[in-house]
């Protein structure tokens, strides 16, 4: 059964050069890209606060690395309101700080924010993407660009133009499982264990933690990830565990959400009992947004696999170059790491580029993709997936968006060694 809206008019906002659609990394550095390139940008974010995974989502640190001055700026920016200097390492994430660090950057820039905001359609002109559709507290509103770039995550803007996409794993479909960080104080950290890896075995006189995991924590959580926070004696747990989720239907978001919780005091528990150092450790906060790792992967002019990672592959028409990371692939069917995924077992050890037409779909004009939902395969994007490198594809969309601006052309026509000397 279906219902049918009347017809209305909703007010109609122009004069953008660029809009941004989603505000985690990739869309904060899109848009200050985008912003002090020159262009009038509009930053569109559904949560109450920038930072996406990063700050919203309570992540515990920026892994994985890349070559990009707005990182390594971000960087600098947040660790100098650390207050226990030293105490973490300096791609450690103080969520309210790196939040207040976003929205300085931001305001220095000039763009414009507009938070508590869904985009929930698009404006569309001869297959050319002109603007977008919003719902919020203000009601239905249109806001039109020259360019948009979606960095939404899910690729929303791209569906909704109807970009071709695949979800998750090529032949199944199947996505990386949703987590819902949280954090647990009293913890001594002069005697606390920090395995920060799938693969990280840790002894105690009860047992190796990770084979304990596994037995006693509800299924499918069963694994340990615990990280130093920026404060002592407070430690981020990325423990809970929801497969089977697709991160694009609400029905879906709402089971990961209450499955998840449901775990953190079994773990907190568990971590009371068998993790040395957290016998006195409870919960001081969990995550406003649930972790989603993976769902549609967008078809784009090209298309990065896990050999062009895997060899290094450097690519002519770079906009991302230096990026490494590992295959992180989360179990699928259950906790720890997928069968496919490689760690430890990781090789290449040198930077990889991704070029351009990876963040230009197909066959979809006045759009740019950004961030994990760009043109890549199931297993690329476990790797390109990491924040810092999110952060490069952001600031590369934003640089290719203020050329097209300024010399009125589609995103496919940028010319890419100008993107080049933009970064």
């Amino acid at each position: 059964m279906f219902y049918t809206e009347k017809e209305k008019k909703i007010e109609l906002i122009e004069g953008y050069d660029v809009i941004v659609v989603g505000s985690g990394p990739s869309g904060i550095a899109a848009a200050i890209k985008s912003s002090e390139s020159g262009c009038k940008t509009l930053l569109i974010e559904k949560c109450g606060a920038v930072g996406g995974i990063s700050t919203t989502g309570m992540m515990s640190h920026f892994t994985g690395n890349v070559r990009s001055n707005l990182y390594e700026r971000i960087l600098k920016n947040a660790g100098e309101k650390n207050v226990f200097k030293g105490y973490a390492s300096r791609v450690t994430i103080d969520p309210e700080m790196l939040k207040n660090t976003y929205y300085e950057m931001l305001s220095k820039a000039g763009t414009e924010l507009l938070l508590y905001t869904f985009v929930c359609d698009v404006i569309t002109e001869d297959n050319r993407v002109c603007g977008v559709i919003t719902e919020s507290k203000s009601g239905r509103r249109a806001y039109k660009a020259k360019i948009i770039i979606d960095c939404s995550g899910d690729g929303d803007v791209a569906f909704f133009a109807g970009a071709e996409y695949f979800k998750g794993r090529e032949e199944d479909g199947k996505m990386q499982p949703a987590t819902l960080m949280f954090k647990v104080g009293g913890v001594d950290t002069d005697r606390a264990v920090f395995p920060g890896s799938f693969e990280t075995e840790v002894e105690t006189e009860k047992g190796e933690l990770q084979s304990l995991a596994k037995k006693i924590l509800p299924y499918p959580a069963g694994h340990v990830l615990l990280y130093k926070s920026t404060i002592p004696g407070t430690v981020t747990c990325n423990m809970t565990n929801c497969v089977d989720v697709d991160g694009t239907k609400a029905e879906d978001l709402t089971r990961a959400e209450t499955v998840c919780r449901s775990q953190m005091e079994p773990i907190v528990e568990f971590l009371r009992e068998y993790a040395p150092g957290y016998e006195k450790c409870y919960i001081t906060g969990a995550a406003s947004l649930i972790g989603i790792r993976e769902t549609r992967h967008f078809k784009g002019l090209k298309t990065i696999n896990e050999t062009d990672i895997a060899e290094a592959r450097f690519f002519d028409d770079w906009v991302v170059r230096d990026a490494y990371f590992n295959f992180d692939v989360h179990n699928l069917t259950g906790s720890g790491l997928d069968k496919t995924g490689s760690q430890k077992k990781f090789t290449q050890k040198k930077g990889y580029t991704i070029p351009y037409g990876c963040l230009v779909p197909v066959k979809t004009d006045g759009l740019l993709l950004s961030g994990r939902n760009i043109s890549g395969t199931h297993m690329a994007h476990s790797n390109f997936r990491a924040m810092p490198i999110c952060v490069a594809i952001g600031e590369a969309a934003g640089a290719a968006a203020s050329i097209a601006v300024k010399k009125n052309i589609q995103p496919r026509e940028v010319n890419v060694a100008e993107i080049q000397n933009l970064l």
